[in-house]
């Protein structure tokens, strides 16, 4: 009508007043057409399809399910917030089928319903406020806990039915609500314990679910050191087991009869961790190392296949987190128990460390750490046979000789860690391994250990221009020594003796200026080595690894009289095994003052070859006696 009216020309109007008149009018109306599109209100919809029309439509013809849906989502837009949980197994049902219709029908809901999901996998907080004030925030002890998990579980794999790319869109989800790990231990096993249970049903996560929680470990392991966790369970011993700092501080009028309560009193407790980091560690740890033995073994026997898979997720693991970190002291432990299933794998671990070391284009930190595992591996894995131990030694023995070759005649043949780092890292592995296993190297046979360890040529290795005795942690050189010491006619080893003696004379100590005057340090330990396999301190993780374990075995009373004695030093040991008196009137003695610190292990190295070393004090005194 209203096109019709621009376009009809009153009687006596020219063409041209009639184009004027249509065009402002035109122009006027459709400024009025935009006014009103913008002034309009947005056509309302719901989240599960259709506008709010027609769910009142539906609804006036006696419909009310879309009803209700439009009512949860105008009361409380945040599905995450509606309780689903602990409610009545129907209830469950249908928000279980709800969830599935939902993400297949609007896919848009797909990160917000598997973020509610994961959110589940804690226990909820119990928050108690007076005023604006929270009086107490502590986990809630719900017993249906456990069923509230598998719920959460079932409602993962129903969500991954109908849309089966939700395990890409779900792992971004479990890194950002990973428990800052400084929460309590329950929050924390509670989440790990749901990781390792995805990784069951979506196997293509676990390699990453896996490197999350060993990340997490790593961060918990890294502060709270090996030394801060002794020295807590020893105070606590002394204090009677009390774990608070502040107890006993404000009862001074309780009644004096009242004694404090001690782990004894609790036997639950008995596992339980001094150091609060070493607690949260030790569950963690002990809770990945469960899950490994229940994915390799299959009613009761081990799985090869399996076994296979969750090796090469792991050790992909270790070389990115692991190898790199330094002086970690107990997470690597998952790889030493893996191995323990079976000699094929702990082979395949060391000849992938023996890649690591020997291979020139890897940083040196990084071979000098393969160097390092290699010799914790060997000293103190029970599982490895003394014929697996000899080829490793041989194929680190000869590496060495080669290296040597190289650098006879070259200019950099003198002693510098920053040039020979792998080097001194790999003899210390031979030494550290040597020291553990030289009563199974050199029992049985006697005559073919002899052989054998005169195959390995020690002398020229000790005795060359990089000096190794001089880097090498003095605790393993000291136990060498005293190896050498003990049977000089037998190991061939009492070159060790004037290398060490001359290394003591040329220490240079480094003085250090602090407040409190001029302190005298010296550098024992250049090489800055660890051994990554030394005793493992957390109660729950020991028993998993204790029978596997080989710990040290400190000199007994009678091998300390022994050692003490003065040794004939010969330079053949011909006469030894002819049984033959030797006529060299040489002795070689010990002084006992120094003897006792070196040779016995202090209490904080839990069955560890004691790292203590005075250097201005010599182990070793030579005479000549008439």
């Amino acid at each position: 009508m209203a096109a019709q009216l621009l376009h009809t020309r009153l009687p006596g109007e020219g063409a041209a007043s009639a184009s004027a008149v249509t065009t402002r009018t035109g122009i006027s109306d459709m400024l009025a057409l935009e006014n009103d599109f913008f002034n309009s209100p947005p056509r309302k919809t719901v989240r599960f399809g259709g506008t709010v029309s027609e769910v009142l439509l539906k609804y006036k013809k006696g419909e009310t399910n879309d009803f209700e849906l439009l009512k949860n989502q105008l009361s409380d837009p945040n599905i995450k917030r509606l309780p689903w949980l602990n409610r009545s197994q129907t209830v469950v049902e249908e928000y279980l089928a709800f969830l599935g219709h939902l993400v297949s029908a609007q896919t848009v809901f797909l990160r917000p319903c598997l973020s509610m999901i994961a959110s589940h996998f804690v226990p909820p907080r119990v928050i108690i406020k007076e005023g604006d004030i929270d009086v107490s925030d502590s986990d809630d002890e719900d017993d249906n806990l456990p069923a509230n998990f598998d719920t959460c579980h079932r409602a993962l794999q129903i969500i991954a039915r109908y849309v089966p790319s939700t395990p890409w869109f779900l792992m971004p989800i479990l890194v950002e609500k990973f428990p800052f790990v400084r929460k309590s231990e329950r929050t924390l096993e509670c989440y790990v314990h749901n990781l390792l249970r995805i990784s069951v049903y979506f196997p293509t996560l676990r390699h990453e679910i896996l490197e999350l929680i060993i990340e997490k470990l790593l961060k918990l392991d890294v502060n709270a050191s090996r030394q801060d966790i002794e020295d807590a369970e020893e105070i606590a011993a002394q204090t009677g087991g009390a774990t608070d700092s502040t107890e006993g501080l404000f009862n001074m009028d309780e009644d004096e009869e009242t004694q404090p309560q001690t782990k004894a009193d609790h036997p639950e407790q008995l596992d339980q961790m001094v150091h609060p980091v070493a607690e949260r560690l030790d569950i963690l740890l002990s809770l990945l190392l469960s899950y490994i033995k229940d994915v390799c073994y299959v009613d009761g026997k081990i799985d090869n296949n399996k076994t296979k898979d969750l090796y090469r997720d792991l050790v992909t693991i270790f070389d990115k987190l692991l190898l790199p970190t330094h002086a970690s002291c107990h997470v690597q432990f998952f790889m030493f128990y893996l191995c323990s299933f079976k000699l094929g794998f702990a082979e395949a671990f060391l000849e992938h460390l023996w890649k690591k070391l020997q291979d020139p284009n890897n940083p040196a930190i990084i071979r000098q750490a393969a160097g390092n595992y290699i010799g914790s591996f060997l000293a103190r894995a029970k599982f490895i046979p003394l014929i697996t131990v000899k080829s490793c030694l041989d194929l680190l023995v000869n590496w060495l000789h080669v290296y040597l070759n190289n650098q006879d005649s070259g200019t950099k043949a003198f002693c510098d860690v920053a040039l020979h780092g792998p080097f001194y890292s790999a003899c210390q592995a031979v030494f550290y391994t040597f020291v553990f296993r030289h009563k199974q190297l050199l029992s049985g046979n006697l005559k073919e250990g002899l052989r054998y360890l005169q195959s390995l040529n020690f002398e020229r290795i000790v005795m060359s221009q990089l000096n190794p005795l001089k880097i090498c942690l003095p605790s393993v050189v000291n136990f060498l020594l005293g190896i050498a010491l003990r049977g000089t006619h037998k190991y061939q080893l009492v070159f060790c003796y004037t290398i060490i003696e001359r290394n003591n004379r040329q220490m240079l100590p480094i003085i250090r200026s602090t407040a409190g005057g001029d302190s005298v340090q010296t550098c024992t330990n250049p090489l800055d080595t660890f051994f990554p396999f030394d005793p493992c301190v957390l109660k729950r993780s020991k028993k998993f690894i204790d029978p596997i374990y080989q710990i040290w075995e400190d000199i007994s009373a009678e091998e300390l009289q022994e050692l003490k004695k003065p040794i004939r030093n010969e330079d053949e040991d011909d006469d030894f095994l002819k049984g033959e008196v030797p006529q060299n009137d040489a002795v070689i003695g010990i002084t006992p003052s120094s003897l006792d610190a070196h040779f016995r292990s202090p209490s904080s190295s839990v069955g560890s070859p004691p790292v203590l070393y005075m250097p201005g004090q010599s182990p070793v005194t030579s005479r000549i006696c008439d």
